[in-house]
């Protein structure tokens, strides 16, 4: 095994240091604005990385984060590590009881919301190939499988973040948009496995993209079911009566995650989708405590998530690679799509429009998913550097967009309702004294 050198371990430190700690500024300047870290993450890796400081500062840049090889690879294992584990807690968001008590209102929203963004966004791929991508190919079933995927898929932080911002996190309508974003979850990323096997990687020398399949839909049962109850919730009941409190559930589930995703990494379907999965089954299980939940989610979202974010910047040129055709584009089929279906959905659960026009704003909240899910077709190949600074920008707008849109229809609905309520009175009234008069 090698070893980093003395100045190599210096140089480590150098860019640990200095990706950390712009990010982490950038992320609570945004935060003070009333908008996510991540897009303060992100901005601060792209100013960082070649589109700003490596154009202006060539020579810094080229010293700072090229030339060090061995600590750049270092530092692209922690990128790894940052990412499985934000999946691992973004996994621990779903919960499975708010599904099954929820699911029939929560799926009409869910699969309408996947459903129409899914098929337009495969639809406009396959057709306007040309105008997405640069290079020509025989095969457009994986990039325009993965365009409606990444176009499908909820935010499901930044749907809790919109809810609580609005003081609705624990209405009836808050539940049902928690739990819709869930399904969401739990399908997107199902669909990305199938993805990832069509493009070739792996999964199709190994055992074939069917059996990968199959096995994956297995895996995921058997650990939200017979895995969670006979081998999750025994070693987090031992974890919590015989060892040290929170560190052994907090290495216990660490090591869980990494198991997780050392398994769906050999299957060919990347290692990120074993962590969703345990992150979900740890998630569920009633013997992770809520402190031990908080301090895992807080070392994961201030330190790991932080660099895999300004990371993000180093590695896409945004300012070469900005194509405002693309960009327009690809927005116009995210927010068209996902609205329409969030919509449709709501209908059909019997909300009225404005209020179902709420929802589908809501849905339309894109976050560190697609920037995920991007990142590992781009590096896959199944998609290009312009293709994914499309689907970052896109991500920016529909976060910012998201709140402002349902706080605005929500009240219409409100304001609505309110009139509706008082002609009610007023009509009641006039029949009442009506007969008087006679």
């Amino acid at each position: 095994m090698g070893r980093l050198a003395s100045n190599e371990v210096l140089e480590f430190l150098i860019i640990l240091v200095v990706l950390l700690a712009t990010a982490r500024i950038m992320g609570e300047f945004f935060k003070k604005l009333g908008l996510p870290a991540i897009i303060g993450e992100l901005l601060g890796g792209i100013l960082l990385g070649p589109s700003f400081v490596g154009a202006i500062f060539p020579g810094f840049f080229q010293a700072v984060f090229i030339d060090p090889q061995q600590s750049s690879v270092a530092f692209d294992g922690i990128s790894k590590l940052s990412v499985m584990l934000l999946l691992f807690i973004a996994g621990m968001e779903v919960k499975l009881d708010n599904i099954r008590t929820r699911g029939k209102a929560a799926a009409k929203i869910s699969l309408s919301g996947i459903l129409f963004p899914l098929v337009i966004g495969f639809g406009s791929t396959w057709l306007l190939y040309d105008i997405f991508f640069s290079e020509p190919t025989n095969n457009k079933m994986a990039p325009a499988l993965f365009m409606g995927t990444a176009l499908s898929i909820t935010a499901l932080g930044v749907m809790a973040k919109i809810l609580i911002d609005i003081d609705m996190i624990k209405s009836r309508f808050g539940n049902l948009m928690m739990t819709a974003a869930m399904i969401d979850d739990i399908i997107g990323w199902m669909l990305f496995s199938v993805v990832i096997t069509i493009a070739d990687l792996e999964a199709e020398s190994r055992f074939g993209s069917i059996t990968v399949l199959l096995m994956i839909a297995a895996y995921g049962t058997f650990l939200i079911t017979v895995g969670r109850t006979k081998i999750v919730d025994p070693l987090f009941k031992y974890a919590n009566e015989k060892l040290s409190k929170p560190g052994a559930e907090l290495s216990l589930a660490m090591i869980l995650c990494l198991l997780s995703g050392i398994f769906t990494e050999w299957l060919g379907i990347k290692a990120i989708f074993g962590a969703f999965l345990m992150g979900v089954t740890v998630g569920n299980s009633p013997y992770f405590s809520e402190k031990a939940k908080e301090t895992f989610h807080d070392i994961v979202t201030y330190v790991f998530s932080p660099l895999f974010f300004v990371s993000i910047g180093l590695k896409v040129n945004f300012v070469a690679n900005f194509d405002l055709a693309i960009v327009l584009l690809v927005l116009a089929i995210s927010v068209s799509g996902k609205i329409l279906g969030g919509y449709i959905g709501a209908r059909l659960s019997g909300f009225k429009p404005n209020k179902a026009i709420a929802v589908g704003f809501g849905m339309n909240a894109r976050g560190s998913q697609e920037i995920v899910l991007g990142l590992v077709a781009l590096q896959a190949k199944i998609i290009d550097e312009k293709l994914f600074v499309g689907l970052v920008i896109m991500t920016f707008i529909t976060i910012v967009m998201a709140g402002p849109g349902m706080k605005y229809f929500l009240r219409k609905h409100d304001n609505k309702t309110k009139i509706s309520q008082e002609d009610e009175e007023i009509m009641q009234t006039t029949k009442e004294v009506s007969p008087a008069k006679m």
